[in-house]
């Protein structure tokens, strides 16, 4: 798979879908900790990294969708597709939670948002899946060496002691 939005030859959006992944994650555990007795502003804390998670899982859509027009219509593009709309999914029940917190006082979560969010996350990790089986599609058309060969087109030169 080709993509049209490349930083030195590999694709944006699996550098990109880390953002809100790791966002997400965040934010479900400063409302874990803020629902167990926590210090009060971790759920604000939380309400706003699902906020910055959104806007990150906004740009990483948009990258997406671009990748989406050089996918072959073969089990490639499927997996793309099925790949986006899960963590399209994802990002719309986290903004649900974010839509119910942004009336209350302190933001603060409750023991239905927690779960509301992991749930969340257990569809992100489908996507998860989907996107390293994205990638292992990618990978196959490209055969690279391993270990030293790498570097034997490389400036770096190669020299084996002598015995």
């Amino acid at each position: 798979m080709q993509s049209r939005l490349r930083v030195q030859g590999h694709p944006i959006q699996p550098m990109l879908v880390t953002f809100p992944l790791g966002l997400f994650v965040s934010a479900a555990v400063f409302d874990l900790i803020d629902i167990l007795g926590g210090p009060v502003f971790l759920g604000e804390v939380g309400y706003w990294t699902a906020v910055a998670a959104l806007v990150a899982a906004a740009l990483t859509a948009v990258a997406g969708m671009v990748d989406l027009w050089d996918v072959p219509g073969d089990r490639t593009r499927r997996t793309a597709v099925a790949f986006n709309l899960v963590n399209t999914v994802m990002a719309a029940v986290f903004l649900l939670a974010c839509l119910v917190r942004s009336h209350s006082p302190q933001r603060g979560a409750s023991a239905a948002i927690l779960v509301t969010e992991l749930v969340a996350l257990a569809v992100g990790g489908v996507g998860v899946h989907l996107g390293a089986r994205l990638m292992r599609q990618f990978d196959t058309g490209r055969a690279e060496a391993g270990g030293l060969e790498t570097l034997a087109g490389s400036p770096v030169e190669i020299s084996r002691p002598r015995p």
